[in-house]
């Protein structure tokens, strides 16, 4: 069984969690799935210009921890851009607004 995981801080709450090619309908596409704490780490990794110890410090986790979320999101958008899937980012109450 597997630990529960600890609530991270997201200091930006997601407006928009929906991201797809353009005209193409959902329905003929596959999704990826992102959380808010994978869009957090990129946006703090990419956008930030912090050291790793602040970073995975504002999110109020490890530094190997960030690190994976950094990795597993960066895979997930590097697929979907490269095989055109849509992109669902749930927000932290893990609602999404995709229609």
């Amino acid at each position: 069984m597997s630990r529960p995981c600890k609530p991270r801080n997201i200091e930006q709450e997601v407006e928009y969690t929906c991201f797809k090619p353009a005209w193409v309908p959902k329905s003929k596409l596959k999704r990826v799935e992102l959380s808010a704490a994978e869009l957090e780490a990129l946006r703090l990794f990419n956008l930030e210009e912090l050291n790793q110890e602040k970073w995975s410090q504002k999110m109020q986790v490890s530094a190997s921890t960030f690190n994976r979320l950094v990795k597993s999101a960066t895979k997930k958008i590097t697929d979907a851009l490269v095989n055109g899937k849509w992109i669902r980012i749930y927000k932290t109450d893990g609602s999404h607004n995709c229609k």
